[in-house]
């Protein structure tokens, strides 16, 4: 297995610890992306120097550059900042050319914790003080195996949403996506780059107004997989999470009699109706899930 010890901020830290968040997003200013471990394997915080410890971690789900503004709309203070404009202010001195909504790197981490300061760990000695981003180790290497046993024990009194981790997560790449618990800020990512950025419905690319929409919801135990999500502009997914439109299982479009006869309206819907999806994505396990789509019809739809 390896891991990845990244350099981080102790406000950073700090802030989401005192959250205890179930996911974060641990971003970059540059918009670089990150690929130095597989989905579902550990992602470690080491403070910045003099503190020079490691302090707590998080399970890899996605590397992803955003607009500041969606990163923001899909993890709000779980960014590490408490309002939109404080995480804005952070991030473009640390920027060549400020941006009122720069394009970021986000690396985004399930299940995150955070160790109490008696149990940070100090880093492995072959740690340089050159290291700027951070390092790659192999639990099966001395270094990466030692580091890995100390964050192993640390972490056996560390409680996270009342559930122990002593262990890494045993599920990697599309298995954790599909098996894991995610957040709903992973979903909303998740689902948007599936869809290419582009409504489900009607291919629109404007990103502010898209959505990432649950199939069966979240309120009904509806899990944050890919497959139980569809890419929708604004207006469409209320009108969906309502019951006035749906989706077939033939990945078809059924707009609802209702909207006419409460509305007096729906042209504009109805044009849509009996056509296929206008975008779905590209891998059969990230499809909307057949028993999800049976689900919404069923319960949702106003035939």
């Amino acid at each position: 297995m390896k891991f990845f010890v990244g350099v981080t901020d102790y406000k950073w830290f700090k802030y989401l610890e005192s959250l205890a968040p179930d996911e974060v997003n641990f971003w970059r200013p540059s918009g670089l992306g990150f690929a130095a471990i597989d989905i579902g394997e550990p992602f470690l915080f080491k403070l910045h120097s003099p503190i020079n410890k490691i302090v707590g971690g998080g399970f890899f789900v996605k590397s992803e550059k955003l607009p500041l503004s969606l990163a923001w709309d899909a993890f709000e203070e779980k960014n590490g900042a408490s309002t939109y404009g404080e995480l804005r202010n952070i991030i473009n001195p640390l920027r060549s050319t400020p941006d009122n909504d720069p394009q970021i790197g986000c690396i985004i981490l399930n299940q995150p914790f955070f160790l109490p300061e008696d149990k940070w760990i100090d880093i492995p000695k072959d740690w340089s003080k050159n290291i700027v981003v951070g390092k790659t180790y192999e639990s099966t290497e001395e270094l990466g195996k030692i580091l890995w046993e100390m964050v192993q024990l640390n972490l056996e009194e560390v409680t996270i949403k009342n559930q122990q981790i002593s262990e890494p997560s045993v599920m990697y790449g599309k298995e954790y996506l599909t098996k894991g618990r995610l957040g709903q800020g992973a979903f909303r990512v998740l689902v948007t780059g599936a869809y290419d950025r582009r409504c489900a419905i009607t291919g629109e690319k404007a990103l502010p107004v898209l959505e990432a929409a649950h199939i069966k919801s979240f309120k009904e135990k509806g899990p944050n997989r890919i497959n139980n999500g569809l890419l929708l502009r604004s207006d469409f997914h209320k009108l969906f999470d309502r019951g006035y439109i749906t989706v077939t299982k033939d990945y078809r479009i059924e707009v609802s009699r209702k909207i006419k006869e409460e509305f007096n309206n729906g042209k504009h819907y109805y044009a849509y109706h009996g056509n296929e999806l206008a975008v779905l994505p590209n891998f059969i396990d990230e499809k909307p899930n057949l028993e999800f789509i049976q689900w919404h019809n069923e319960n949702v739809f106003r035939a």
